[in-house]
């Protein structure tokens, strides 16, 4: 129950950082000015810490809305099988996050 709430919460989250992924693609097509702003924004901590915030919503959003995939399908309902997908999804999704922002300072060298 309590992973159902979050993946909506997530959901919601996900306008959000959408918003700020919008902002940064207008302000890429506006010229250097607008990119530099965004680019100062999203390199301080608490830009950072947003835009982490964004990836893990996205990243548990994807892997719950997997779970409730399979249960469409009619799998996965046998509480340990739920139990299962649940922490799947919890501990897959701060994983996944994880992975992606050191793949990501890996490449960018850590800017």
């Amino acid at each position: 129950m309590a992973l159902s709430i979050v993946h909506r919460a997530t959901g919601v989250a996900l306008y959000f950082g959408t918003l700020l992924l919008a902002w940064w693609l207008i302000a890429a097509a506006s010229g250097p000015g607008a990119y530099a702003n965004v680019q100062a924004f999203t390199g301080s901590f608490i830009g950072r810490l947003i835009v982490f915030g964004y990836t893990w919503a996205l990243l548990h959003h994807l892997l719950s809305g997997l779970r409730h995939f399979v249960w469409d399908l009619g799998y996965g309902y046998k509480p340990s099988e739920r139990e299962g997908m649940t922490w799947g999804a919890l501990i897959g999704g701060i994983s996944l996050t994880v992975l992606v922002w050191i793949v990501a300072y890996t490449v960018g060298g850590g800017r």
